[in-house]
């Protein structure tokens, strides 16, 4: 069936057939991860699922950009494990909605925008880290446990296990040069599902990880004190997390614009991110974030509309409702084949082909955001980390750049034109470019070319001026823009200047 609706976004036509598959796949490929991350954090297997249904369905009506798939992801999930050991499973729930309430806020005054600060290098090393995070996991199904301890499968096992997922990687790779009616993700689990289930093959099945059978999300309040203790207890939790997810968030829908070719709205991201985790507080969900790695099937699938998330959330709570039983028998080594294939296509491997055509400092900050990605599963702390560094490189690089050219006119005044930015970095450049002591009566120093940017920049003007008032000489700052002026003004108490008026500039003596 091959039909278009206009679905919660009138400008994006909507193909049911790819939306209901792609769709499908990612409810698929979501479950077995979202159990995994519940039981890790020791939530009940069933919170897990809770999040994927409501943070999928909410974010698809509501998100930021057709396409990212929100669910019970691993990166939120970790930073509660802690609040969950020491105080239990309703704190975890109350600072889930309070986090919810931190994103609400974060949308609604429009911080999404900082996403745009974050630079290329940054984004090629989470990428990376992020694939060699979900490549390196998959690792685990091949792991049993024996004695009460996890050891690696063996012997037949091992073969079954290995044959089955390169069968699922052979079917996706090669299925698109045959057709493209059906996402090859889909149809390799379909097959491999088959295959094991005709033949009685004895594998891991997703009923190894946990059950899947439940009811309807059940709405309670948290139950807790309601005191400023409580508060203070939840509120680090509530904020890391919040960061945590919108940083995966945001960065995600910037991954997905770039793949499509589109644009999101990462502030209606953001609110629609703590929409849903407020629900996940008050019905039981563990909470979560955009997952990059199903948003990558959902978008590989042909998937480009807000119906393949609402149909993965829905066929979600069909599973859990009555669909279980079915469910529960996918072997693991399809979902497992999958997902690898997903590190394969999630992994910047252009970053490998501009690598000795980038400056040091940028390969330098790719690798330590993969790196901090890989080992500590931090994406907040990576992303933020690579912001930092490539800031301090820029202004290091920007500092370098000032300089001043020298000339005396017919009247014996001497002019210094200055050329770059004079700020917190500069300064010192800055105030060796004068010599104060052998400078005639009169200098102006021009900015046509310069601009004061900070508080430091000020300062170093008084002092400058300061030093030329101690010999007895005059000093002109000429050509400053307006909003270097206002600076001025503003720190009137510690610069005394009187602005006067030429011709074309105003003069600040």
């Amino acid at each position: 069936m091959k039909g278009y609706f206009n679905l919660f976004d009138f400008t994006q036509k909507v193909n049911y057939k790819t939306e209901v598959l792609a769709g499908l796949t990612v409810a698929m490929t979501m479950m077995p991860e979202s159990l995994s991350f519940a039981i890790l954090a020791g939530f009940p297997p069933l919170t897990g699922l809770y999040a994927a249904f409501m943070m999928g369905l909410v974010t698809s009506v509501l998100g930021g950009r057709p396409g990212l798939i929100s669910g019970g992801a691993g990166a939120t999930v970790i930073v509660l494990i802690a609040l969950m050991k020491s105080h239990g499973i309703e704190y975890v729930f109350a600072a889930i909605a309070l986090a919810g309430v931190v994103q609400i806020l974060v949308g609604v005054f429009k911080f999404g925008k900082f996403i745009r600060l974050v630079p290329q290098p940054v984004m090629y090393g989470f990428v990376n880290g992020l694939a060699v995070i979900i490549f390196m996991s998959q690792l685990e199904q091949f792991k049993t446990v024996s004695n009460g301890e996890q050891v690696w499968l063996s012997g037949t096992p091992f073969i079954i296990m290995s044959a089955l997922v390169l069968l699922t990687i052979a079917i996706i790779i090669f299925l698109p040069k045959i057709t493209k009616a059906v996402p090859p993700s889909l149809a390799a689990i379909v097959v491999v599902f088959a295959l094991v289930l005709g033949f009685g093959i004895d594998t891991k099945t997703v009923k190894d990880i946990a059950s899947v059978s439940g009811g309807f999300p059940p709405f309670h309040l948290p139950r807790i004190p309601f005191s400023l203790e409580t508060f203070q207890i939840i509120i680090p939790y509530a904020l890391i997390m919040a960061g945590v997810g919108l940083t995966e968030g945001l960065l995600t829908l910037n991954l997905v614009d770039e793949l499509t070719a589109t644009k999101g709205n990462g502030n209606r991201e953001c609110i629609a991110q703590g929409s849903a985790n407020i629900l996940n507080g008050f019905f039981s969900g563990m909470g979560g974030c955009p997952m990059i790695a199903q948003t990558l099937v959902n978008i590989s699938a042909g998937a480009r509309a807000r119906l393949s998330g609402i149909i993965a959330s829905l066929a979600i709570l069909v599973i859990i409702l009555i669909g279980a039983p079915v469910i529960e028998r996918v072997p693991m080594a399809a979902l497992t084949g999958v997902m690898i294939m997903v590190a394969f296509g999630t992994f910047e491997w252009a970053s490998f082909r501009v690598i000795n055509k980038m400056p040091k400092q940028d390969i330098f900050v790719g690798m330590l955001v993969a790196i901090i990605t890989i080992y500590l599963h931090n994406l907040a702390l990576a992303v933020l980390s690579g912001v930092i560094i490539s800031a301090l490189v820029f202004a290091w690089e920007s500092a370098k750049r000032i300089r001043a050219h020298k000339s005396v006119d017919e009247h014996g005044i001497k002019h210094y034109r200055i050329y770059g930015p004079l700020f917190f970095g500069s300064i010192t450049a800055f105030n060796e470019k004068f010599d104060v002591h052998s400078d005639p009566q009169e200098v102006i120093i021009d900015f046509s070319e310069s601009r004061v940017a900070d508080m430091s920049g000020i300062e170093a003007l008084n002092k400058i001026t300061a030093r030329y008032q101690k010999e007895g000489k005059k000093v002109h700052l000429k050509h400053l823009s307006a909003d270097c002026r206002q600076l001025l003004r503003n720190a009137d108490d510690v610069i005394e200047v009187n602005i006067i008026e030429d011709p074309v500039y105003r003069v600040v003596d």
